[in-house]
């Protein structure tokens, strides 16, 4: 079947907190009930003329509520195609690193399909999130999140694609 894919930026967050855990939010596919359920960054489509950072900020507040942050690099890139809410995206991704002194989940402002999709979020502590299970976007943050978390930044940001395409 010939699928038509959207074709945009975007703009996610790693999302720190002092005592580097993680914030991610939990989500599930509206249109879809048999794939599970996964744990993700924050983030979204960039705007026109909108650069990354700004983007990543705007998008973390809207789906989190979280808007005092310390917003730092571009850590990692990735292209990916993946399906979501009926619509296939192809997305090209900039990842920045974030630090804040916490925060809770107060979302501001959901499109339609997010309301319909997001379960909740939740801090995690790194290592928990390292030797659980569940399943996470970026697809290969457990393969790099390490390093982020205790500081240690790219000087150059690292693509993290998932290598079947």
């Amino acid at each position: 079947e010939m699928r038509m894919y959207l074709k945009r930026p975007a703009a996610r967050v790693v999302l720190l907190d002092r005592s580097a855990r993680i914030f991610m939010v939990n989500a599930e596919d509206p249109l879809d009930p048999y794939k599970p359920s996964w744990w993700e960054i924050p983030g979204g489509g960039v705007a026109h003329g909108e650069d990354s950072a700004t983007a990543a900020a705007r998008e973390l507040y809207e789906e989190t509520g979280i808007s005092d942050v310390e917003m730092g690099p571009v850590i990692w890139t990735q292209r990916v195609l993946f399906t979501f809410g009926g619509y296939h995206f192809d997305s090209d991704e900039k990842i920045h690193v974030a630090w804040c002194d916490g925060g809770s989940y107060q979302p501001k402002h959901l499109e339609a399909l997010e309301a319909a999709a997001f379960l909740g979020a939740r801090w995690w502590e790194v290592d928990e999130l390292l030797t659980s299970s569940e399943p996470v976007l970026p697809e290969r943050l457990r393969d790099y999140l390490g390093p982020i978390a205790r500081g240690q930044i790219p000087a150059t940001p690292i693509d993290i694609s998932p290598d079947r395409y």
